[in-house]
């Protein structure tokens, strides 16, 4: 597959998807934003999978799409049956899903998608969670914990979250130190990153 198109379709689909959800679709900008830091750190193939898992991560919020209630399940199993199965793969185990993935008891489901281990997927979760809500950069601490407070202990989200905070802080701090942005990784938040809006990030 010709190397543009392998960010066109999940940048197009994912527009078409989160863009009407308002925030969902800036935090997706964020996140393509931040990984294009990575460029120089990846092989080109690589890096465009980094950039489509990118647009493509949280395409499970999308109504059209739901059906478990667990976005990265829901958007993996749209992604596969598109046609395109390593970023399914990505998606599926984006940001430490598993925990969550236990506490909603699909973790079954979750496992029929193999985890890639790599860099790919590490920057992946480390963009998501030093992205905030609105698209603008954030520490990864402060991140989580304003998703545990958004959704509390009662919801499976919260309760998966705390779990796996100290996990999902090693790696954010093991990529920071490869960026040598440890400011981020320690809890100093940076300024805001510029999404750009209303469509696709060239």
């Amino acid at each position: 597959m010709p190397a543009a198109e392998q960010t066109l379709w999940p940048r197009d689909t994912a527009a078409a998807l989160l863009a009407p959800l308002g925030q969902r679709w800036a935090h997706t900008l964020g996140v393509v934003e931040r990984v294009r830091t990575f460029a120089d750190r990846l092989t080109t193939s690589e890096f465009d999978a980094l950039v489509a898992a990118a647009y493509a991560h949280d395409v499970g919020y999308a109504p059209a799409l739901a059906r478990t209630g667990f976005h990265a399940l829901d958007g993996a199993r749209f992604l596969r049956s598109a046609g395109w199965e390593r970023v399914a793969c990505l998606v599926a185990h984006h940001s430490g899903v598993h925990a969550e993935a236990e506490e909603r008891g699909l973790l079954d489901p979750l496992e029929l998608f193999p985890e890639e281990r790599s860099l790919v997927a590490d920057v992946l979760t480390y963009c998501d969670l030093t992205t905030a809500p609105d698209g603008s950069a954030i520490s990864a601490p402060e991140r989580l914990s304003g998703v545990a407070t958004r959704y509390g202990d009662d919801h499976p989200v919260g309760r998966a979250v705390r779990r796996s905070r100290e996990e999902l802080l090693t790696l954010v701090n093991r990529v920071a130190a490869l960026e040598g942005d440890r400011a981020t990784a320690e809890g100093r938040g940076r300024g805001r990153v510029r999404a750009r809006r209303g469509g696709a990030a060239a």
